[in-house]
């Protein structure tokens, strides 16, 4: 990937990121307080976005309470800040107050190859090595033999077992496929606890890695029993190359320095948002290169192969716990497969890049690619959010 010592920054406005109804939704933020010298819960209400921290600490304990949807609505709060100046902030301005990520004790979790498009894609990776000139030929080989035979084929099904059959007597049956169309789903954990960068951040890309896209996904918000509270953006950053070598280099491909978004905002289930929305969402991609390059793309969790909640199902249960909650990636559909530069290279990002997720009942998470070892190092952990709490007298 290209870098460059300087670029202009994607000018963000409430109205580019909010959702279309903004008026009607229940959006929790998360602000860096630099007077506090650390993160506040917040709600955002029509042009401002207010401190709810003197009623929840973290996010996490805002999902765990019952009536959380009143509190983000109705409860005084603290300090008050214009969104407007919020989503400026990034651009040259770190030392004011700016928007973070908005989730902070969940685990970040991540289902990968719910979506017989970006399955195939998987397995045409493991297939070339990670070589992307070697992508066409494969992707034209196993398009031959699997056609449209996975499409609407439930995983684990009798339906998936014969396609297994079929795939193995043809010597193309992989890893991926065991887990796109298999009983058990892929789920990992993307990154660390309070790692992830909010919308109008630096979103981050190995310099090792000649071959990546970004990865528009849903992510739900789930709280310590299992029950999911609401619903927000993620780009799960794919390193294809590194991948495609190893699955074995999953951490590596996946868990870099700001190699994870998340946002812009959690939109808390409600009368008007509910399972049924997110199961029914579109999400929209556009990639603006700094060289004029324009790419666009879309999903709908229309497509996806396995109900979310039997994702949520397979993360949390008597199997395992989230004392803090988790929030999910569900997967994507997006794997774009047009050639950038040279031909037969296929896609794969530019330093510079703006890259912007969008669904309108969740608006728009916007990110400027550049070197995960360039991006703005990670400080702030669990132990220093605790810390902050405790002076604050929020513990």
């Amino acid at each position: 990937m290209e870098s460059a010592a300087a670029r202009p920054r994607p000018a963000l406005t409430p109205g580019s990121v909010l959702p279309e109804d903004a008026g009607r939704a229940t959006l929790v933020a998360r602000v860096h307080d630099p007077e506090a010298g650390g993160p506040c819960v917040a709600a955002v209400r029509g042009e401002h976005v207010v401190d709810l921290t003197a009623h929840a600490p973290t996010v996490s304990d805002l999902m765990e309470r019952e009536d959380a949807g009143r509190i983000v609505r109705e409860a005084g709060g603290g300090r008050a800040w214009r969104l407007d100046a919020l989503l400026d902030a990034p651009a040259g301005r770190p030392g004011l107050p700016h928007l973070l990520a908005p989730v902070d004790l969940q685990v970040i979790k991540a289902a990968g190859v719910t979506f017989a498009r970006s399955l195939l894609e998987r397995v045409i990776e493991e297939r070339t090595g990670g070589d992307p000139s070697q992508a066409a030929r494969v992707r034209a080989r196993v398009g031959e033999v699997v056609g449209g035979r996975l499409d609407g084929i439930r995983p684990g099904s009798p339906e998936a077992e014969r396609a297994r059959e079929l795939l193995v007597a043809e010597g193309l049956w992989s890893q991926y496929l065991e887990v796109g169309i298999g009983p058990d789903p892929e789920v990992f954990t993307k990154a660390p606890v309070l790692s992830a960068v909010g919308t109008g951040a630096d979103i981050g890309v190995l310099s090792a890695s000649a071959w990546n896209n970004p990865e528009p996904e849903a992510v739900l918000v789930v709280d310590s029993r299992g029950r999911v509270r609401g619903a927000t953006l993620g780009n799960d950053v794919n390193l294809r190359d590194i991948e495609g070598r190893s699955a074995l280099l999953l951490s590596r491909a996946k868990d870099n320095n700001a190699s994870c978004a998340i946002g812009p905002f959690i939109r808390l289930f409600d009368e008007d948002f509910g399972l049924d929305t997110v199961r029914g969402l579109g999400i929209d991609l556009r990639i603006d290169g700094t060289d004029g390059y324009v790419l666009h793309g879309s999903s709908s969790l229309r497509e996806i192969s396995r109900d979310v909640l039997d994702l949520v199902a397979a993360t949390h249960g008597a199997h395992h716990q989230y004392p803090d909650g988790f929030v999910l990636f569900t997967g994507t559909l997006f794997a774009p497969t047009e050639d950038r530069g040279a031909p037969g290279a296929g896609f794969t990002h530019v330093y510079g890049d703006v890259v912007r997720i969008s669904s309108p009942r969740l608006g728009a998470l916007v990110n400027t690619v550049v070197l995960s070892e360039q991006a703005a190092p990670w400080t702030f952990g669990v132990g220093a959010l605790m810390r902050n709490l405790a002076r604050r007298g929020l513990l």
